[in-house]
């Protein structure tokens, strides 16, 4: 018998920037809980995950086809808004009757120029949090209200935008249903664990510092909201029991900010003395507070920690508001190796004052915190950034979709785009090749193998190796002259 209910297609945006894809396929976690709250809202939800299917129009078209939505949802960062922006269009171009939603960091804050520059695409901009705003949206278009009634909408009306009044943070996280039901996992997987499948959890959400660079703190207005212990480990743990997720992908911002809630989870992971790895993020500063937990950390299940680091020069970190030192970032990447765990950080470049001396200097204060794996990146100033502004001058690139941290946007004082783009390429070059001994020298055989599988990813199958490609630069690492399969 046929579902009568309303349908709601979740769809992310077909884009590819190369960052993160070479290390394995990332499930879309704000999809999941989008659908959870559509199925609250009563209609049904599908989800298609178009970049890590790899789908382009025609598939997306093939897709829309097959499922017959009444909705299209799409979130979208900054450098994915072109290539949601076109999916939408072209929807629209065929199936005028279905209504199209945008959502995220970049649509919240440019929701105005969205709505005036791409009304025949777009015809509602969810802002802010998507989850209680979404579910109200579904029930109110099912009642046949008005979409005035919805807080944290922006809409095109009678020849204006309309922004509705903002809707508050959801109080309690551990409300949130997500319909991981929906999820197909054989999608997603870990590629420097072989075999492996790969989850994404939130244990909280928000962020209370204030980089200037940073888009968290700006979307979350410098608060920070947690979900309760036993949730977090209960959804871990069936994860792991229901769906095989073996690698679990921590997606907060900043999950140790409060100590003792931390070290429940990590007590909890534990005494459930399950076969997982996480793979988290988290702040230096935390990193040297919990110099007592690292032990716990590891028996946890914790294998990889991103800290951020940014920059090497105190003189920049002050001035991006990182709130860290030099010595501080050093002893949290020593912590973390203390006890087999594998640390990675990365370092911008490109800033205004930059110059080819600053850029030298990096590299050998990146080799003094000696991180396992060190990203140099191209400072990419979101248009909504707090140093947006001190940018704004020196900004040469304005196509969105190389905002990616990896195209250089800002063109210095005293160098070129090219220069930066070359220079970028030359600081992974002299890193990894002194690092060489080290790799060598690892004793500890998961982590020389994670460490050797990773390489061989990032110099075969990550946009390091096209950068590579046009500037004619060679690494030549010892263990990375076969492509690791994906498939």
């Amino acid at each position: 018998m046929k579902d009568d209910r309303r349908t709601v297609l979740l769809l992310t945006p077909p884009y590819h920037a190369g960052v993160v894809e070479s290390a394995g396929r990332w499930m879309p976690l704000g999809c999941v809980y989008l659908a959870g709250a559509a199925r609250q809202a009563g209609w049904q939800a599908e989800i298609c995950d178009a970049m890590t299917l790899q789908y382009g129009l025609e598939e997306i078209r093939e897709v829309v086809e097959a499922t017959a939505p009444d909705m299209i949802a799409m979130t979208a960062i900054t450098a994915s808004i072109p290539a949601a922006l076109e999916v939408l269009h072209d929807i629209r171009r065929r199936h005028p009757d279905i209504m199209n939603v945008l959502g995220g960091i970049h649509p919240t804050f440019c929701a105005e120029e969205i709505l005036q520059q791409h009304a025949g695409g777009v015809d509602i901009v969810v802002r802010g949090e998507g989850e209680m705003t979404f579910r109200a949206l579904l029930e109110e278009i099912s009642r046949g209200g008005t979409l005035h009634a919805v807080e944290g909408l922006s809409f095109h009306e009678n020849g204006r935008v309309v922004h509705t009044v903002s809707r508050e943070f959801i109080s309690d996280l551990d409300s949130l249903p997500a319909a991981w039901d929906l999820v197909r996992w054989e999608d997603y997987r870990y590629y420097v664990l072989p075999g492996s499948r790969l989850a994404a959890v939130s244990t909280s959400r928000g962020c209370t510092h204030e980089c200037t660079f940073c888009s968290q703190q700006k979307f979350w207005q410098r608060t920070w909201r947690a979900r309760s212990p036993s949730a977090v480990v209960d959804e871990i743990l069936m994860l792991h029991d229901r769906f095989g997720a073996d690698v679990l992908l921590l997606v907060d911002e900043h999950p140790t900010h409060d100590r003792e809630r931390w070290e429940e989870i990590l007590d909890r992971l534990i005494r459930a003395q399950r076969p997982l790895h996480l793979l988290m993020e988290t702040r230096v500063g935390d990193i040297v507070r919990d110099a007592d937990l690292m032990e716990r950390y590891r028996k946890a299940g914790v294998i990889h920690i991103y800290v951020g680091v940014e920059a090497t020069s105190q003189e920049t970190l002050d001035r991006i508001r990182k709130d860290i030192s030099v010595e501080e970032s050093r002893e949290a990447i020593r912590l973390i190796h203390s006890v087999g765990m594998i640390t990675e950080t990365s370092f911008v470049l490109g800033f205004p004052w930059e110059n080819k001396e600053t850029i030298a200097a990096t590299v050998e204060l990146a080799l003094h915190y000696a991180p396992d794996f060190a990203h140099f990146l191209a400072i990419t100033p979101w248009p909504y950034a707090d140093i947006y502004c001190e940018l704004a001058p020196f900004i040469a690139v304005e196509d969105f979709s190389r905002y990616n941290l990896v195209d250089p946007i800002v063109r210095p004082e005293s160098m070129t785009l090219d220069e930066i783009r070359r220079a970028i390429v030359d600081c992974y070059r002299r890193y990894y090749m002194k690092r060489i001994p080290y790799y060598m020298s690892i004793r500890d055989s998961f982590k020389r193998e994670y460490i050797k599988t990773s390489m061989k990813l990032i110099m075969t199958n990550s946009f390091l190796t096209g950068l590579l490609r046009e500037t004619g630069v060679s690494i030549d690492l010892p263990f990375t002259h076969h492509s690791n399969s994906q498939d």
